[in-house]
């Protein structure tokens, strides 16, 4: 398993998240996409600007929050978090 030390300098190292990333689309450690079917399943491990961030759980729970199963709380679901992503929807042709 993966130190103390080593998830701290992961930690210091890393860049700052993607748009996907913030909007719970991707992995905040491995950059998994959670659109593909295969994807792992994702658990909330910390919030930024009132988002989730999400991590795979497991592994990148662990270096991403501290455990292996992130926070006690419920992620978006999918089809909310890729809504909330894209933005409000466009009016068809209404300009007020």
């Amino acid at each position: 398993m993966y130190s103390q030390e080593s998830i701290s300098g992961h930690r210091r190292g890393r860049p700052e998240p993607t748009a996907e990333t913030l909007s719970g689309l991707a992995c905040l450690i491995c950059a998994t996409d959670y659109r593909d079917a295969s994807a792992p399943e994702a658990v909330v491990v910390s919030h930024r600007d009132d988002r989730q961030l999400l991590a795979c759980r497991g592994t990148c729970a662990r270096m991403a929050g501290g455990s292996v199963d992130g926070l006690d709380e419920t992620p978006l679901p999918l089809d909310e978090r890729v809504r909330r992503h894209q933005g409000p929807a466009p009016h068809d042709g209404d300009p007020s």
